[in-house]
C-alpha cells in the first residue's frame, strides 16, 4: 500500500503550517483513513500538541530530517492511509528532504505583503522537488477582499491556489491547547467546514496524481 503523503512546507514562521498539518490529519480520520503526522520542526509544537489530546489518533511521530525516509517506511508498515510531514520555517534542506518525499506539497501563507514576499523561496523550492504544490491561504480576514485579491495576484504569478481559504478564526488557536482541532472545538463553525472543505480538495489532488501515474504506467 502506497502512503499518499504531504509536505507542509514554508520558509515563513507563524504561516500556520503546524495548524493546517493537524487539521488534514484529524479530518483524514474522520474520514476513516489512518493518518500519520511527522513533526519535522524542533519546537515540536505537532508533538506538544499530541501529548495533551486525549485521543491517541492521529500519531505524530517527531523525527529528524535525515530519518525521515525510516520513519515514512514504518508509517507504510503500519498500515498509513496518509502522512502529513510538518516541517521547520529555518530549514531549507528539511523542507526539500519533505517536499521530495511527498506526493504534494501545501505552502501555508497568510494575504500580507511580507508573507508573499517570503512564499517565493518555497516556492522554488517546491518546484526544485519537482512536486505539485498549492499555496493555501490562511488567517484570511473574514471581512473585506483581501483573500480573494491575494488569490487573484499568486494566480497571475502563475502559482496555484487552493480553492478554499482559511479564515482568521479563534476556534483554530483556541482548539489547539486543548489537543483539538476545529472541528472537535466547534463542530459546526464555519472553521470546521473550510478544514473539511480543504480536505476534500486535498484528497481529490491526490486521487489525480493517482490516476495520472497510473496511466502513464499503462502506456
Amino acid at each position: 500500500m502506497d502512503v499518499k503523503t504531504i509536505a507542509v512546507i514554508t520558509q515563513k514562521g507563524g504561516a500556520g503550517k503546524t495548524t493546517l498539518a493537524l487539521h488534514l490529519a484529524v479530518a483524514a480520520e474522520r474520514d476513516d483513513k489512518t493518518a500519520a503526522i511527522i513533526d519535522l520542526d524542533p519546537q515540536a509544537s505537532a508533538a506538544t500538541w499530541s501529548d495533551v489530546r486525549e485521543g491517541e489518533t492521529p500519531a505524530v511521530v517527531s523525527a529528524q530530517p535525515n530519518r525521515l525516509s525510516i520513519v515514512m517506511k514504518e508509517a507504510e508498515r503500519c498500515g498509513a492511509d496518509f502522512a502529513i510531514i510538518d516541517t521547520s520555517p529555518n530549514s531549507e534542506s528539511a523542507s526539500l528532504a519533505a517536499a521530495r518525499a511527498a506526493d504534494l506539497v501545501l505552502i501555508p501563507c497568510r494575504p500580507h505583503l511580507f508573507d508573499l514576499q517570503a512564499v517565493s523561496t518555497t516556492i522554488e523550492l517546491a518546484r526544485i522537488a519537482n512536486k505539485p504544490f498549492a499555496i493555501v491561504l490562511n488567517a484570511v480576514p473574514s471581512q473585506g477582499r483581501l483573500g480573494q485579491e491575494t488569490a487573484a495576484v499568486l494566480q497571475r504569478l502563475g502559482v496555484t491556489t487552493a480553492p478554499v481559504q482559511l479564515g482568521h478564526r479563534a476556534a483554530y488557536y483556541h482548539c489547539l491547547t486543548k489537543g483539538q482541532v476545529a472541528s472537535e472545538y466547534d463542530p459546526l463553525g464555519k472553521a470546521a467546514e473550510e478544514v473539511f472543505e480543504l480536505y476534500r480538495w486535498v484528497k481529490a489532488q491526490l486521487e489525480l496524481q493517482s490516476q495520472s501515474l497510473t496511466n502513464y504506467v499503462r502506456m
